[in-house]
C-alpha cells in the first residue's frame, strides 16, 4: 500500500484520532477521512474521563492491555512534549488497609514489574506518609511515573496532525454501516455510500450496534456504566500530591473510589460505577428508553447482575450521597473529614460483556478483510491510544 489508497475511520474519540494520524504517517499521500456523528471531537468517553495516564500496574503480562499501555505511555508523553500539552507525572499510590489487601497488593506489584512499569516499588506506612503526608495505610504500591493529561486536547492535537498531512474530519456525519464490497469497503451515511480501501471503526459506546448493522456478530454487547466524579472544594485541592487508589477487590468488577488530581488543579473523588440508563447521557437521569431496552434484553446483563448484587448495593449508596463518597475516600485520607464536593460531569464507560455475563477484560479488535472493528477498549484505552493505532495500522494487509 502507498499513495493513492483511501481509508475511513469511524469515530473522532482519542483512538479514532490516533488511528487517523497513524494512517497518514504510515501511508503518506493516502486519503484519510474521519467520520464523527457529533459536532466536535472527544464528545463521549474521551472527553468525560479522569485524565489519568495509566502506567500498567494491573494488566495481565503479555496481554494487549499490558503491551500497548506501556508503549502508549511513551508515545503520549512524547506527543505532549512536542505539542506543549500538559503532562504531569504526579505519581500514584495504591494503598492497602489490612492484611488481605496487602497480599493482593503484592500480586499487583508482581504484575507491574513483569510489565516493566518504571520505578514501581512497595513502601511501608512510614514511606507512604513521606510520599503522601495525608494518606494512611499499612502498605502501598508507589508508581512515581503515573501521570495526568487532558485527553480532549490530546485528541485535538492528533486530529490536527492528521489534517496537516491531508486527512479530513467530517463532523455531524453518523455512519450507519460499513461493509466489504468486492475490492473495496463501503461506508454508509445519510448522504449515501462511499468507497474506501479499508475502514477502521472506533465507535466506542456504539461499537456493538455498528458492528451488528454491518453484519458482524452481535456479541460482545456494550453495557454502559456511569461513573460519577465529585470535585472537592478549593481548600482541599492540595490534600494529596498525586493519585490515591484502593487495592482492587476481586469481589467487585470495578475499582472503587479514589482521589485523582486534574491538570487544571482541581482535585476529584470518584468514580462510582453503576448501570447507566443511557449510553450518552452525562447529566440528570439521562434516561434513553432504547438504551435501557437494549441492556435489559441482553441475557448476559442478567447473569452479570445476579453475581454482583453486593456491588450494586455498595455503588448505589455513593451514587445517592456525596457525603458517603467522601467518607469512603476518607478511609485512605482522613484529612477529608468535613470536606464538601460538587458533582462533576459524569462519564459513561463502554463495557463489553459476553453472553455468559463475564466482562471482556482485554482490548478486543476484530478484523475481517478490509474492515476492522474495535469491540472493546476500556481503560487504559486512552493511555494506549497511539499504541493501539500502531497495532491496527501496522498489521493492515488489504486483500489482493
Amino acid at each position: 500500500m502507498g499513495a493513492g489508497e483511501s481509508f475511513a475511520v469511524v469515530g473522532a474519540g482519542i483512538i479514532g484520532a490516533a488511528v487517523a494520524r497513524e494512517l497518514t504517517r504510515r501511508f503518506p499521500g493516502a486519503a484519510v477521512t474521519v467520520f464523527e456523528k457529533e459536532p466536535r471531537a472527544a464528545a463521549h468517553q474521551t472527553g468525560h474521563n479522569s485524565g489519568v495516564v495509566h502506567a500498567g500496574l494491573y494488566y495481565e503480562p503479555g496481554g494487549l492491555k499490558a503491551r500497548l499501555c506501556r508503549r502508549g505511555v511513551g508515545l503520549l508523553r512524547d506527543l505532549c512534549t512536542e505539542r506543549a500539552l500538559p503532562y504531569q507525572a504526579c505519581g500514584k499510590v495504591v494503598v492497602a488497609l489490612d492484611a488481605g489487601e496487602e497480599a493482593r497488593l503484592e500480586g499487583i506489584f508482581e504484575r507491574a514489574v513483569a510489565n516493566g512499569v518504571p520505578g514501581v516499588r512497595l513502601v511501608g506506612a512510614g514511606e507512604l506518609r513521606e510520599i503522601e503526608p495525608n494518606a494512611v495505610g499499612r502498605r502501598a504500591l508507589y508508581s512515581p511515573e503515573t501521570a495526568i493529561v487532558d485527553y480532549a486536547r490530546v485528541t485535538e492535537a492528533l486530529l490536527d496532525d492528521a489534517r496537516a498531512a491531508g486527512g479530513s474530519v467530517r463532523f455531524g456525519t453518523e455512519v450507519r454501516a460499513v461493509a466489504e464490497a468486492g475490492a473495496s469497503a463501503t461506508v454508509e451515511t445519510a448522504h449515501g455510500c462511499e468507497r474506501f480501501d479499508a475502514v477502521i471503526a472506533c465507535a466506542g459506546l456504539q461499537s456493538d450496534r455498528l458492528a451488528a448493522r454491518s453484519g458482524e456478530e452481535e456479541g460482545p454487547a456494550i453495557v454502559p456504566f456511569l461513573g460519577q466524579y465529585f470535585v472537592l472544594e478549593a481548600a482541599y485541592r492540595e490534600v494529596v500530591r498525586g493519585l490515591v487508589y484502593p487495592v482492587p477487590d476481586p469481589r467487585y468488577p470495578f475499582l472503587g473510589v479514589h482521589l485523582t488530581k486534574r491538570v487544571d488543579g482541581e482535585m476529584t473523588v470518584g468514580p462510582n460505577a453503576f448501570l447507566s440508563l443511557s449510553r450518552e447521557g452525562y447529566a440528570g437521569l439521562g434516561l434513553d428508553v432504547r438504551d435501557v431496552a437494549s441492556t435489559l434484553s441482553f441475557g448476559g446483563f442478567w447473569r452479570f447482575a445476579a453475581g454482583n448484587l453486593a456491588t450494586a448495593a455498595r455503588e448505589v449508596r455513593t451514587l445517592a450521597s456525596p457525603a458517603r463518597f467522601i467518607a469512603e475516600a476518607g478511609r485512605y485520607v482522613p484529612a477529608l473529614a468535613g470536606a464538601r464536593a460538587v458533582g462533576a460531569s459524569r462519564g459513561v464507560r463502554a463495557q463489553a460483556m459476553n453472553r455468559d455475563g463475564s466482562l471482556v477484560d482485554d482490548f478486543a479488535i476484530q478484523r475481517r478483510g478490509r474492515i476492522t472493528h474495535i469491540r472493546n477498549a476500556p481503560s487504559p484505552g486512552a493511555t494506549s491510544s497511539m499504541a493501539i493505532a500502531e497495532h491496527i495500522v501496522g498489521s493492515l494487509a488489504l486483500p489482493a
